[in-house]
């Protein structure tokens, strides 16, 4: 894995958002040589082979299938630097920072907006990305597209069916949004739009929270307040997320996992019963059940979990029992999770995801989970959590603790139970 550590990764420019993408390809194309290392001050920790550094930036050289592919990052985004096992804390806050991914890295509301202002100059990629679409594509992009589900004509179901699946193709989607508002300029409601789905790309696909809070700022009634607040959160100001979260008049199920990932456990909790009756209760269930999971009450995600099974039959609730089964069959391992027990080799399993089964391969040597991988999966709008959520298996050598990457819950839950199961069986052969 190229992103070992990530719980608040890439919150801090577009180097460090390159570098989110850039952990993705890695994970599809190969696996990286762990010497150096450069932990960045949003938690990211990039793998490989320190090859240049000057007073602003240091370079990093990664190995992508079998060759050199070399990154340079701003000293200015840099918390440490190690080289040959040597680690140098760079800058304020070293030693007595939180450890990486633990909790977002502490700023004042000055600072955060600094971020966020920042953050408003276009990626260093952005320039370079080819304009890559259909021809049937209709630039029009009316709210409402006749027809059927076409994707190689309406934009929105463009982004669903085509970016979103392909990592690959994240920043031809940003290039994509930025081609509409130069194409709209007259046109508000279509450079909100476009603006929206911007803030929800840089939140979703790149964790680039101050980029993701800027394009929200400008997409007037296309803003996700709970993905605001989050970013607040994540780019290490809880006050901020707080202060949106409690002034929402309209509460969506999301809450209760942002408050639960802040640390709100009892809070998260008191909401599910405004969903009772109602046709989310089933969502507000699973998270309510995954907040307690994360905060290590078993016994009350289990409650949960029979709460779901306890519900009527019926269409829109059946992903949600089929989930509630494979985590009870999988948190119930939990409290004997121990890799220090566990011998050495790769271990297989796989987890109920969205569209089916998600398989995983775990690395154990020394006692240490080494590396966590996805091998197989059928997911679509898997987001970021193919690495987010291995990365932070890896970090907290645990899957106690694991929060599940945001907007790709079901998927991150997947590779969750997968682990815990995973290291219940014999290695593979």
């Amino acid at each position: 894995m190229l992103i070992r550590s990530s719980r608040s990764a890439v919150a801090s420019g577009p180097v460090w958002a390159a570098a989110a993408a850039f952990a993705v390809a890695v994970a599809f194309l190969g696996s990286v040589t762990r010497a150096d290392s450069v932990e960045s001050t949003a938690g990211a920790v990039i793998d490989g082979k320190v090859v240049a550094r000057d007073d602003k930036a240091v370079t990093l050289e990664v190995q992508v299938g079998g060759k050199p592919v070399q990154r340079k990052f701003p000293l200015t985004l840099v918390r440490a630097i190690t080289v040959a096992g040597k680690r140098e804390v760079l800058g304020p806050g070293g030693a007595s920072a939180p450890a990486a991914g633990d909790a977002p890295v502490s700023r004042t509301r000055p600072e955060v907006e600094a971020l966020i202002t920042k953050a408003a100059a276009d990626p260093d990629w952005l320039a370079a990305t080819p304009l890559n679409l259909p021809k049937s594509l209709d630039l029009k992009w009316p709210e409402k597209p006749e027809g059927g589900w076409n994707n190689q004509k309406n934009v929105g179901q463009f982004i669903w069916d085509v970016i979103n699946p392909n990592p690959g193709r994240w920043r031809e989607g940003i290039k994509l949004m930025h081609h509409l508002m130069d194409t709209h300029k007259g046109d508000a409601a279509i450079r909100q739009r476009a603006a929206g789905t911007l803030g929800s790309m840089y939140h979703h696909l790149f964790l680039d929270y101050a980029r993701a809070v800027h394009w929200w700022r400008q997409a007037g009634t296309h803003q996700d307040p709970i993905g605001l607040a989050e970013c607040y959160w994540k780019l290490g100001n809880k006050p901020m997320a707080v202060g949106l979260m409690s002034g929402m008049t309209r509460i969506r199920p999301a809450a209760i996992k942002l408050w639960a990932d802040m640390g709100e456990t009892e809070r998260a909790l008191k909401l599910v019963d405004l969903f009772a009756g109602s046709a989310g209760v089933d969502e507000a269930y699973l998270y309510a059940a995954d907040a307690c999971r994360l905060a290590g009450r078993f016994a009350d995600a289990l409650k949960y979990y029979d709460k779901i099974a306890a519900l009527p039959d019926d269409k829109g609730n059946k992903r949600s029992k089929d989930r509630a089964r494979a985590a009870v069959e999988a948190i119930r391992l939990f409290d004997t999770f121990d890799p220090k027990k566990v011998a050495d080799g790769t271990y297989t399993a796989s987890s109920l995801g969205y569209e089916g089964q998600v398989e995983i391969a775990v690395r154990v040597a020394g006692g240490r989970i080494e590396d966590v991988r996805v091998t197989k999966h059928k997911e679509k709008q898997f987001y970021a959590s193919m690495t987010d959520t291995p990365a932070n298996i890896i970090r907290k050598q645990s899957v106690k603790g694991v929060d599940a990457t945001s907007r790709a819950t079901i998927t991150s839950e997947a590779i969750i139970h997968a682990t815990a199961k995973a290291l219940q069986s014999n290695p593979a052969k």
